[in-house]
């Protein structure tokens, strides 16, 4: 690659959800070279403490610095809750986390200025997306709700199981005693359960998909900095993972929406 544009974005997750990211990315910015990486030797990172998820997030991000990337896109919501200012920190290229855009859009769509947040544990406790919204607006009223079983039952590919509308209910039913309007899908794997998740609101509750408002400022970004790839070449996307390849792939096409073909595993500290 000659030019600083034809470099590729890194994308990082713990494991399989960044792919709804990827997803979205590939299909508003076709022409961008993606290298993504899951941690799928150390899959999950929402319980984990902090400390633990930063010193993650460090080698992650070493790792698609040795790809020479461009940008670095968190595709983690818990990374990017505690570890932002971490990868910033080991890249020097730009950084965008899924927190600030899906925080940005809800906010743009409440007409109520009542908003849900569901995320991993660690995501709803460190009050990420409650801080964020309130940067743009700090009069919404947040509720979150931590929904941990919905990343194994969205890894199963169980969307239309009697179970998984049963576990729904049971989380969601907080957030439908709160009167929200809008509810942030704060974990890259709860889009794959979306339609699960819309039915136990009326329609006039909107869905915001972190993943698809990460991927527009994704865009503004490589606007912002000149590094959009004027090639009209079809796209090169690369898949990494710490462990299990041939079951990150098989999964992996629910969550991308399309095969993966070929997924390597990654050298390094992992």
């Amino acid at each position: 690659m000659n030019s600083p544009q034809e470099k590729p974005i890194g994308v990082f997750d713990s494991g399989i959800g960044g792919l709804t990211v990827v997803r979205a990315m590939m299909r508003l910015l076709p022409h961008e070279n993606i290298v993504y990486f899951g941690d799928t030797a150390r899959v999950p990172y929402g319980p984990k403490s902090p400390q633990v998820v930063r010193e993650y997030a460090a080698q992650d991000t070493d790792f698609l610095v040795s790809h020479k990337v461009k940008m670095i896109v968190i595709a983690c919501n818990t990374v990017s809750s505690v570890a932002l200012e971490v990868v910033q920190k080991h890249s020097k290229v730009p950084v965008v986390g899924v927190i600030f855009p899906g925080a940005e859009a809800a906010v743009k769509a409440t007409t109520k200025k009542r908003i849900g947040v569901i995320g991993t544990v660690g995501t709803i406790a460190s009050g990420a997306y409650t801080n964020a919204i309130r940067q743009f607006d700090p009069e919404a009223v947040v509720v979150g709700q931590a929904c941990p079983l919905f990343v194994p039952l969205a890894e199963e590919g169980w969307i239309d199981h009697k179970a998984t509308e049963l576990i729904a209910k049971e989380y969601l039913f907080p957030l439908k005693l709160q009167k929200i309007d809008t509810l942030v899908l704060g974990c890259t794997h709860y889009p794959i359960l979306r339609r699960v998740i819309q039915n136990e609101f009326d329609a006039s509750v909107t869905l915001i998909d972190s993943g698809e408002a990460t991927a527009h400022v994704v865009g503004g970004v490589l606007d912002e900095h000149g590094l959009r790839n004027p090639s009209m070449e079809k796209a090169n996307v690369q898949f990494f993972v710490s462990d299990i390849p041939h079951k990150f792939a098989e999964v992996g096409e629910r969550f991308l929406g399309e095969k993966l073909g070929k997924v390597r595993r990654a050298e390094g500290a992992f």
